[in-house]
C-alpha cells in the first residue's frame, strides 16, 4: 500500500519518528528524514535503506522559520512529490508559567506550532495539485487539557488542533486528509530534551515517561492510523483515560490534573 509513496518525517532521528521510519521502510516507501542531528539521521537512513526503502536525509533546525519554503522545496525535489507528511518534531517543557523565559516560550512555539504550520502552508498547494495527500501531526494529550509545568507546551499542542482541524475542513474536498497523533506517555527522550525555565535542557527522563509504552509500540498504532487516514489516534497507556474524563467529567478532570505528578 505504501510502496513508492513518498513520506517526509520530521523529528526522525529518535523516538516515535525513528520507529515510524523503520515501519514505513519495511513497506518500501520513499523516505525523507528531517531532524537537527545530521550524524544520527545518517544512521537512521542506513537502517531504512537496509529495510528496503529509498531514503534521503535533510537536516534542519525548525526554529529557523525563515527558510521553511526552501526546506520544503528540497524535500519535494528528492522524489518529485510528498504523499504523506508526518510533522512529528517537538520540544516539551518542565517549568512553571511565571518562571518560563520568553526565549524558551518562543523556541517551543516555533518548533511545535509555527514550523508545522509553515511546512503545511508550503506543502498544501503541491499536494492539491497532485490530487491529494495526508498530513499527520504529533500533538499530545497535553493538547487536550492543561498540565502542570507545561503551560507553553500545552498551548502549542492545543493550537495544533485548532489549525489542523481547520485545514481538514477547508481542504477535505481537495483530497487532503489530516491525522492528529495524540501520544500520552511514550518512552522517548522528550523529557530529557524538555526545556527548563531558562531554556536549558531538563536532562533526565521523567519517572512517568520511563513507565510509558515503547516508541515501537506507539509507532505500530500511528502507522496504521496514517495508512487508514484516521482523523485522530490516541497512543499510550492508562493515562489516556484522562482524555475521556476531560470530555465527560470536566470538573473531575480539573481536580485530577492538580494532583498529577508532572515529572
Amino acid at each position: 500500500m505504501l510502496t513508492n509513496k513518498t513520506i517526509w518525517i520530521t523529528g526522525a532521528s529518535s523516538g516515535i519518528g525513528e520507529a515510524c521510519a523503520y515501519l514505513f521502510a519495511r513497506e518500501k516507501a520513499n523516505l525523507i528524514l528531517t531532524a537537527t542531528r545530521a550524524e544520527r539521521l545518517a544512521q537512521v537512513q542506513q537502517e531504512c535503506i537496509r529495510l528496503g526503502a529509498r531514503c534521503e536525509i535533510l537536516a534542519y533546525d525548525l526554529t529557523d522559520l525563515n527558510h521553511i519554503d526552501a526546506l520544503t522545496e528540497k524535500a519535494v525535489a528528492f522524489f518529485g512529490r510528498i504523499d504523506i507528511a508526518f510533522l512529528n518534531a517537538g520540544i516539551s517543557q518542565r517549568s512553571k508559567t511565571v518562571e518560563t523565559s520568553s526565549e524558551a516560550e518562543r523556541k517551543i512555539m516555533d518548533v511545535n506550532f509555527f514550523a508545522p504550520v509553515r511546512i503545511t502552508k508550503s506543502l498544501l498547494p503541491r499536494m492539491i495539485a497532485q490530487g491529494g495527500g495526508t498530513i499527520a501531526v504529533t500533538s499530545s494529550i497535553a493538547g487536550k487539557f492543561g498540565f502542570p509545568l507545561r503551560s507553553v507546551y500545552a498551548s502549542s499542542k492545543f493550537a495544533l488542533y485548532g489549525f489542523f482541524e481547520t485545514v481538514q475542513a477547508e481542504y477535505f474536498g481537495d483530497n487532503i486528509r489530516v491525522v492528529m497523533v495524540c501520544p500520552g506517555r511514550v518512552r522517548t527522550a522528550i523529557s530529557c530534551n524538555a526545556l527548563e525555565a531558562d531554556g536549558t535542557k531538563h536532562g533526565r527522563m521523567d519517572e512517568g515517561q520511563q513507565k510509558g509504552i515503547t516508541a515501537e509500540k506507539a509507532a505500530k498504532k500511528i502507522v496504521r492510523a496514517i495508512i487508514k487516514q484516521k482523523p485522530e489516534v490516541l497512543v499510550g497507556g492508562p493515562e489516556l483515560l484522562m482524555v475521556h474524563i476531560k470530555r465527560f467529567f470536566p470538573a473531575l478532570s480539573r481536580r485530577l490534573v492538580r494532583r498529577i505528578n508532572p515529572t
